[in-house]
């Protein structure tokens, strides 16, 4: 095997390491919150993935079972946008601009205070 073939095999399997670890980390969102919240960097956690793995138990520190994302108010709210009859909210809002309009008419919310 030549030089370049296995400096090829290593670079390779590197690239596939990173790739591993990135997939990893976006099933895990805990890890982000662990970065943000400063206790731990990417880097880090990436050459803890690379010397344990996955499968380790040195990631039960970053991954606490009572820190879960809470999606179901999410749900909740876009459950109520579906329900919403956006053609009534349509003629309530043309509605609004009449009265604007005719109040503007007669007067009323002129700024200079001189009636037309």
């Amino acid at each position: 095997m030549s030089f370049f073939s296995c400096l090829f095999i290593y670079y390779t399997g590197d690239v596939m390491s990173k790739e591993k670890f990135l997939s990893f980390a976006r099933v895990h969102p805990e890890l982000a919150k662990q970065v943000l919240k400063g206790n731990a960097s990417w880097q880090q956690l990436y050459e803890l993935y690379e010397i344990y793995g996955e499968k380790h138990s040195i990631w039960n520190q970053f991954m606490r079972s009572g820190e879960t994302i809470d999606f179901s108010a999410f749900k909740d709210l876009f459950e109520m946008i579906r329900k919403v009859d956006f053609q009534h909210v349509q003629t309530g809002i043309q509605n609004i601009q009449k009265t604007i309009g005719f109040l503007q008419d007669i007067g009323v919310g002129n700024s200079n205070g001189n009636r037309r």
